[in-house]
Protein backbone atom coordinates (compact mmCIF):
# COMPACT_ATOMS: atom_id res chain seq x y z
CA UNK A 1 0.00 0.00 0.00
CA UNK A 2 1.18 3.80 -0.59
CA UNK A 3 2.56 4.87 2.87
CA UNK A 4 0.62 8.20 3.95
CA UNK A 5 3.54 10.70 2.84
CA UNK A 6 3.66 9.47 -0.74
CA UNK A 7 0.03 9.09 -1.24
CA UNK A 8 -0.08 13.08 -0.11
CA UNK A 9 2.75 13.95 -2.49
CA UNK A 10 1.34 12.15 -5.18
CA UNK A 11 -2.69 13.32 -4.78
CA UNK A 12 -1.48 17.24 -3.89
CA UNK A 13 0.25 17.09 -7.40
CA UNK A 14 -3.15 15.36 -9.16
CA UNK A 15 -1.13 13.10 -10.14
CA UNK A 16 -3.57 9.64 -8.84
CA UNK A 17 -6.62 10.85 -9.87
CA UNK A 18 -7.10 9.09 -13.25
CA UNK A 19 -5.96 8.70 -16.49
CA UNK A 20 -6.37 11.54 -18.95
CA UNK A 21 -9.31 11.94 -21.60
CA UNK A 22 -8.40 13.38 -25.18
CA UNK A 23 -9.33 16.64 -24.36
CA UNK A 24 -7.00 16.94 -21.72
CA UNK A 25 -4.22 15.74 -23.95
CA UNK A 26 -5.37 17.98 -26.61
CA UNK A 27 -4.98 21.17 -24.63
CA UNK A 28 -1.52 19.94 -23.08
CA UNK A 29 -0.41 19.98 -26.84
CA UNK A 30 0.56 16.22 -27.15
CA UNK A 31 -2.06 14.92 -29.91
CA UNK A 32 -0.64 13.70 -33.21
CA UNK A 33 2.90 13.76 -31.61
CA UNK A 34 3.19 17.82 -31.24
CA UNK A 35 3.45 19.27 -28.13
CA UNK A 36 3.38 22.87 -26.65
CA UNK A 37 6.31 25.00 -26.46
CA UNK A 38 8.96 24.59 -23.50
CA UNK A 39 7.10 21.03 -22.77
CA UNK A 40 9.95 18.26 -22.34
CA UNK A 41 9.37 15.80 -24.72
CA UNK A 42 8.17 12.16 -24.52
CA UNK A 43 9.37 8.76 -26.10
CA UNK A 44 9.10 5.34 -25.65
CA UNK A 45 11.19 2.38 -27.38
CA UNK A 46 8.78 0.49 -30.26
CA UNK A 47 8.78 -2.97 -31.74
CA UNK A 48 8.90 -3.35 -35.34
CA UNK A 49 6.20 -5.94 -35.57
CA UNK A 50 3.20 -4.29 -34.44
CA UNK A 51 4.32 -0.94 -35.72
CA UNK A 52 4.23 -2.18 -39.22
CA UNK A 53 0.48 -4.56 -38.15
CA UNK A 54 -1.49 -2.75 -35.30
CA UNK A 55 -2.76 0.43 -36.30
CA UNK A 56 -4.00 0.86 -32.31
CA UNK A 57 -0.38 0.55 -31.70
CA UNK A 58 1.15 3.09 -33.97
CA UNK A 59 -2.25 5.21 -33.04
CA UNK A 60 -0.43 5.29 -29.02
CA UNK A 61 3.08 6.58 -30.32
CA UNK A 62 1.66 9.10 -32.69
CA UNK A 63 -0.59 10.27 -29.86
CA UNK A 64 1.50 10.35 -26.98
CA UNK A 65 5.63 10.42 -28.43
CA UNK A 66 7.87 13.13 -29.36
CA UNK A 67 10.78 10.74 -29.65
CA UNK A 68 10.85 7.31 -31.07
CA UNK A 69 13.82 4.32 -29.97
CA UNK A 70 14.13 1.35 -31.89
CA UNK A 71 13.76 -1.91 -29.29
CA UNK A 72 16.19 -4.09 -30.65
CA UNK A 73 16.75 -2.68 -34.24
CA UNK A 74 20.70 -1.59 -33.65
CA UNK A 75 21.80 -4.40 -31.15
CA UNK A 76 24.29 -6.50 -32.65
CA UNK A 77 22.38 -9.18 -32.82
CA UNK A 78 19.41 -7.61 -34.97
CA UNK A 79 21.73 -5.69 -36.80
CA UNK A 80 25.29 -8.02 -36.93
CA UNK A 81 23.71 -11.56 -38.08
CA UNK A 82 27.51 -11.96 -39.64
CA UNK A 83 30.71 -10.16 -39.45
CA UNK A 84 30.10 -8.55 -42.72
CA UNK A 85 26.30 -7.95 -42.72
CA UNK A 86 24.58 -4.95 -41.52
CA UNK A 87 20.97 -5.50 -41.44
CA UNK A 88 18.79 -1.60 -40.83
CA UNK A 89 15.43 -2.40 -42.00
CA UNK A 90 13.97 -2.07 -38.51
CA UNK A 91 16.12 1.13 -37.38
CA UNK A 92 15.26 2.30 -40.63
CA UNK A 93 11.23 1.37 -40.45
CA UNK A 94 11.08 2.99 -37.18
CA UNK A 95 13.35 6.38 -38.81
CA UNK A 96 10.91 6.52 -41.83
CA UNK A 97 7.75 6.42 -39.03
CA UNK A 98 9.37 9.03 -36.91
CA UNK A 99 10.22 11.08 -39.58
CA UNK A 100 6.48 11.11 -41.67
CA UNK A 101 4.74 11.78 -38.30
CA UNK A 102 7.03 14.83 -36.89
CA UNK A 103 9.31 12.55 -34.37
CA UNK A 104 12.37 11.79 -33.79
CA UNK A 105 14.87 9.07 -32.99
CA UNK A 106 17.42 8.36 -30.48
CA UNK A 107 20.46 5.73 -31.30
CA UNK A 108 20.44 2.62 -29.01
CA UNK A 109 22.75 1.06 -28.52
CA UNK A 110 26.56 1.28 -30.28
CA UNK A 111 28.25 -0.49 -27.56
CA UNK A 112 26.49 -3.48 -24.83
CA UNK A 113 27.37 -6.08 -23.33
CA UNK A 114 24.34 -7.82 -23.83
CA UNK A 115 22.53 -9.00 -27.20
CA UNK A 116 25.50 -10.12 -29.06
CA UNK A 117 25.44 -12.52 -31.94
CA UNK A 118 27.33 -15.75 -31.52
CA UNK A 119 29.79 -14.75 -33.99
CA UNK A 120 31.18 -11.54 -31.89
CA UNK A 121 32.44 -14.96 -29.22
CA UNK A 122 35.39 -15.28 -31.61
CA UNK A 123 36.78 -11.80 -31.26
CA UNK A 124 39.67 -12.18 -29.24
CA UNK A 125 43.16 -9.53 -29.27
CA UNK A 126 42.85 -5.84 -28.69
CA UNK A 127 43.54 -5.31 -32.09
CA UNK A 128 40.60 -7.22 -33.00
CA UNK A 129 38.36 -5.91 -31.05
CA UNK A 130 39.30 -2.79 -31.50
CA UNK A 131 39.21 -3.29 -35.42
CA UNK A 132 35.32 -4.53 -34.65
CA UNK A 133 33.76 -2.04 -32.62
CA UNK A 134 35.10 0.99 -34.69
CA UNK A 135 34.40 -0.79 -37.71
CA UNK A 136 30.46 -1.06 -36.41
CA UNK A 137 30.42 2.48 -35.10
CA UNK A 138 31.79 4.03 -38.16
CA UNK A 139 29.12 1.79 -40.01
CA UNK A 140 26.11 3.12 -38.20
CA UNK A 141 26.68 6.43 -36.75
CA UNK A 142 27.36 7.54 -40.44
CA UNK A 143 24.60 6.06 -41.47
CA UNK A 144 22.46 8.08 -39.32
CA UNK A 145 24.32 11.36 -39.55
CA UNK A 146 22.29 14.15 -39.59
CA UNK A 147 19.28 11.68 -38.81
CA UNK A 148 19.72 10.44 -35.41
CA UNK A 149 21.21 13.10 -32.64
CA UNK A 150 21.35 11.71 -29.24
CA UNK A 151 23.14 7.95 -29.13
CA UNK A 152 23.64 5.63 -26.35
CA UNK A 153 27.25 4.88 -26.80
CA UNK A 154 27.31 2.61 -24.45
CA UNK A 155 24.98 0.84 -22.57
CA UNK A 156 25.21 -0.55 -18.87
CA UNK A 157 28.87 -0.46 -18.13
CA UNK A 158 28.51 -0.82 -14.51
CA UNK A 159 28.40 -4.48 -12.84
CA UNK A 160 25.75 -5.13 -10.85
CA UNK A 161 26.88 -4.88 -6.88
CA UNK A 162 27.93 -8.00 -5.25
CA UNK A 163 28.66 -6.27 -1.59
CA UNK A 164 31.27 -3.94 -2.88
CA UNK A 165 30.62 -1.19 -5.12
CA UNK A 166 30.90 -2.68 -8.49
CA UNK A 167 33.65 -2.70 -11.29
CA UNK A 168 32.65 -2.94 -15.09
CA UNK A 169 30.62 -5.54 -16.44
CA UNK A 170 31.89 -8.09 -17.74
CA UNK A 171 32.08 -8.23 -21.67
CA UNK A 172 34.01 -9.06 -25.05
CA UNK A 173 35.35 -5.32 -24.96
CA UNK A 174 36.48 -5.52 -21.49
CA UNK A 175 38.28 -8.51 -21.95
CA UNK A 176 40.16 -7.58 -24.90
CA UNK A 177 40.43 -3.75 -24.42
CA UNK A 178 39.85 -2.98 -21.08
CA UNK A 179 38.42 -0.07 -19.73
CA UNK A 180 39.74 1.91 -22.48
CA UNK A 181 36.75 0.58 -24.75
CA UNK A 182 34.65 3.28 -23.39
CA UNK A 183 36.76 5.31 -24.39
CA UNK A 184 37.26 3.63 -27.37
CA UNK A 185 33.26 3.70 -28.60
CA UNK A 186 32.99 7.53 -27.43
CA UNK A 187 36.06 9.23 -29.50
CA UNK A 188 34.53 6.95 -32.92
CA UNK A 189 31.07 7.87 -32.25
CA UNK A 190 32.06 11.71 -32.35
CA UNK A 191 34.85 11.52 -35.06
CA UNK A 192 32.05 10.35 -37.13
CA UNK A 193 29.62 13.02 -36.32
CA UNK A 194 30.89 15.79 -34.32
CA UNK A 195 27.51 17.42 -34.15
CA UNK A 196 25.67 14.41 -32.44
CA UNK A 197 25.37 14.18 -28.40
CA UNK A 198 27.02 11.17 -26.60
CA UNK A 199 25.50 9.98 -23.68
CA UNK A 200 26.21 7.24 -21.10
CA UNK A 201 22.89 4.82 -20.29
CA UNK A 202 22.54 3.05 -16.42
CA UNK A 203 20.30 1.38 -14.53
CA UNK A 204 19.48 0.65 -11.10
CA UNK A 205 20.73 4.22 -9.52
CA UNK A 206 17.78 5.21 -7.62
CA UNK A 207 16.32 2.78 -5.32
CA UNK A 208 16.48 3.13 -1.65
CA UNK A 209 17.56 -0.83 -1.13
CA UNK A 210 21.37 -1.01 -0.54
CA UNK A 211 22.93 -1.90 -4.06
CA UNK A 212 21.58 0.99 -5.72
CA UNK A 213 23.64 3.75 -3.64
CA UNK A 214 26.66 1.36 -4.74
CA UNK A 215 26.17 1.00 -8.47
CA UNK A 216 25.18 5.13 -8.34
CA UNK A 217 28.80 5.83 -7.14
CA UNK A 218 30.72 3.35 -9.95
CA UNK A 219 29.10 5.10 -11.91
CA UNK A 220 29.84 8.75 -10.61
CA UNK A 221 33.65 7.17 -10.31
CA UNK A 222 33.86 6.08 -14.26
CA UNK A 223 32.38 9.52 -15.05
CA UNK A 224 34.73 11.47 -13.91
CA UNK A 225 37.48 9.23 -15.43
CA UNK A 226 36.53 9.65 -18.61
CA UNK A 227 35.95 13.59 -18.46
CA UNK A 228 39.45 13.13 -16.81
CA UNK A 229 40.85 11.72 -20.00
CA UNK A 230 38.98 14.31 -22.56
CA UNK A 231 36.74 11.51 -24.04
CA UNK A 232 33.68 13.36 -25.31
CA UNK A 233 30.96 12.01 -23.24
CA UNK A 234 27.97 15.08 -23.28
CA UNK A 235 25.17 13.26 -21.14
CA UNK A 236 24.27 10.87 -18.72
CA UNK A 237 21.07 8.33 -19.31
CA UNK A 238 19.10 7.31 -16.17
CA UNK A 239 17.43 4.70 -17.15
CA UNK A 240 14.22 4.20 -14.51
CA UNK A 241 13.43 0.26 -14.71
CA UNK A 242 12.27 1.00 -11.33
CA UNK A 243 12.32 -2.02 -8.67
CA UNK A 244 8.68 -1.01 -7.62
CA UNK A 245 8.88 -2.80 -4.06
CA UNK A 246 11.71 -0.33 -2.88
CA UNK A 247 11.35 3.02 -1.99
CA UNK A 248 12.87 5.74 -4.12
CA UNK A 249 16.41 7.19 -2.76
CA UNK A 250 15.59 10.63 -3.06
CA UNK A 251 18.42 12.26 -1.44
CA UNK A 252 20.70 10.17 -3.34
CA UNK A 253 19.50 10.63 -7.17
CA UNK A 254 18.93 14.85 -6.56
CA UNK A 255 23.03 14.80 -5.51
CA UNK A 256 24.31 12.30 -8.58
CA UNK A 257 22.10 14.72 -10.89
CA UNK A 258 23.10 18.02 -9.51
CA UNK A 259 26.87 16.72 -9.88
CA UNK A 260 26.24 15.77 -13.25
CA UNK A 261 24.97 18.95 -14.37
CA UNK A 262 28.25 21.06 -12.55
CA UNK A 263 30.02 18.91 -14.71
CA UNK A 264 28.21 20.48 -17.95
CA UNK A 265 26.79 16.84 -18.25
CA UNK A 266 22.61 16.54 -19.69
CA UNK A 267 20.52 14.63 -18.39
CA UNK A 268 18.30 12.24 -19.66
CA UNK A 269 15.39 9.80 -18.46
CA UNK A 270 15.92 7.13 -20.78
CA UNK A 271 13.85 3.51 -20.26
CA UNK A 272 11.32 4.23 -17.37
CA UNK A 273 9.21 1.41 -16.23
CA UNK A 274 7.97 -0.35 -12.62
CA UNK A 275 8.78 -3.70 -12.08
CA UNK A 276 5.77 -4.40 -10.43
CA UNK A 277 6.04 -8.55 -9.72
CA UNK A 278 6.34 -7.61 -6.18
CA UNK A 279 3.34 -5.08 -6.10
CA UNK A 280 0.21 -5.84 -4.59
CA UNK A 281 -2.09 -7.16 -7.09
CA UNK A 282 -5.92 -5.34 -7.12
CA UNK A 283 -5.07 -2.86 -10.01
CA UNK A 284 -6.10 0.42 -8.28
CA UNK A 285 -3.68 -0.37 -5.69
CA UNK A 286 -0.71 -1.24 -7.50
CA UNK A 287 -1.30 1.62 -10.48
CA UNK A 288 -0.97 4.24 -7.59
CA UNK A 289 2.32 2.62 -6.49
CA UNK A 290 3.54 2.14 -9.60
CA UNK A 291 2.84 6.42 -10.01
CA UNK A 292 3.71 7.06 -6.80
CA UNK A 293 7.43 5.31 -7.49
CA UNK A 294 8.19 7.37 -11.09
CA UNK A 295 7.06 10.14 -8.97
CA UNK A 296 9.72 10.20 -6.30
CA UNK A 297 11.72 9.01 -9.19
CA UNK A 298 11.08 11.95 -11.39
CA UNK A 299 11.13 14.71 -8.69
CA UNK A 300 14.98 15.17 -7.26
CA UNK A 301 16.02 14.45 -11.07
CA UNK A 302 13.36 17.53 -11.79
CA UNK A 303 14.94 19.28 -8.60
CA UNK A 304 18.23 19.55 -9.51
CA UNK A 305 18.13 20.19 -13.27
CA UNK A 306 15.57 19.76 -16.41
CA UNK A 307 16.15 16.20 -17.88
CA UNK A 308 16.20 16.71 -22.11
CA UNK A 309 13.60 13.73 -22.49
CA UNK A 310 11.24 11.03 -20.60
CA UNK A 311 11.01 8.22 -22.14
CA UNK A 312 9.71 4.83 -21.05
CA UNK A 313 10.89 1.08 -22.43
CA UNK A 314 7.71 0.67 -24.33
CA UNK A 315 4.52 2.58 -24.03
CA UNK A 316 1.77 -0.09 -23.29
CA UNK A 317 1.27 -3.42 -20.80
CA UNK A 318 0.13 -5.34 -24.19
CA UNK A 319 4.27 -4.97 -25.16
CA UNK A 320 6.51 -4.60 -22.31
CA UNK A 321 9.99 -6.47 -21.42
CA UNK A 322 8.96 -7.43 -17.77
CA UNK A 323 7.23 -10.50 -17.98
CA UNK A 324 10.15 -11.95 -19.55
CA UNK A 325 12.36 -11.40 -16.52
CA UNK A 326 9.81 -10.34 -13.63
CA UNK A 327 6.48 -12.13 -13.88
CA UNK A 328 3.78 -12.23 -11.38
CA UNK A 329 3.45 -15.15 -9.00
CA UNK A 330 -0.24 -14.51 -9.16
CA UNK A 331 -0.69 -14.62 -12.42
CA UNK A 332 -2.01 -11.18 -13.12
CA UNK A 333 -0.34 -9.23 -15.85
CA UNK A 334 2.31 -6.63 -15.44
CA UNK A 335 1.59 -3.39 -15.37
CA UNK A 336 4.88 -1.30 -15.44
CA UNK A 337 3.59 1.31 -18.97
CA UNK A 338 1.87 4.12 -18.89
CA UNK A 339 -1.08 2.86 -21.22
CA UNK A 340 -2.65 -0.32 -20.28
CA UNK A 341 -3.39 -3.64 -23.07
CA UNK A 342 -5.98 -1.36 -24.16
CA UNK A 343 -3.92 1.56 -24.83
CA UNK A 344 -6.08 3.24 -21.99
CA UNK A 345 -3.82 6.34 -20.08
CA UNK A 346 -2.95 4.83 -16.68
CA UNK A 347 -2.17 7.31 -13.30
CA UNK A 348 1.75 6.66 -14.61
CA UNK A 349 1.11 8.76 -17.96
CA UNK A 350 -0.75 11.50 -15.57
CA UNK A 351 3.13 11.57 -13.62
CA UNK A 352 4.34 11.45 -16.80
CA UNK A 353 2.80 14.21 -18.22
CA UNK A 354 2.87 16.10 -15.21
CA UNK A 355 6.64 16.16 -15.13
CA UNK A 356 7.04 16.99 -19.20
CA UNK A 357 4.56 20.05 -18.56
CA UNK A 358 7.02 21.13 -15.70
Amino acid sequence: MLSRRQALTVSAAGLVGGALGRDSLAAAGIMDGGWSPGRIPFGACVRIDPLQKEPDYRTAFKTYCQQLTPEGGLFWIYLRPTPAAFRFDFADGVLAFAAANGMTMRGHTLVWYGAMPEWTKGIEGAANAEREMTAHIEQVVSRYRDKIKTWHVVNEPIDDSKGNVPGLRPSVWLHSLGDRYIDLAFRTAHRVDPAAELILNEYDIECADGTSPKKREALRQLIHNLLDRGVPLHGVGLQGHIRGKYQIDRDGVFDFVAEMRSLGLSVHVTELDVVDNDLPGPIAVRDAIVAARAHDFLEPIFAAARPEIIATWGITDRYTWVPMWYKRRDGLPNRPLPLDADYRPKPLWSVIDYFCNK
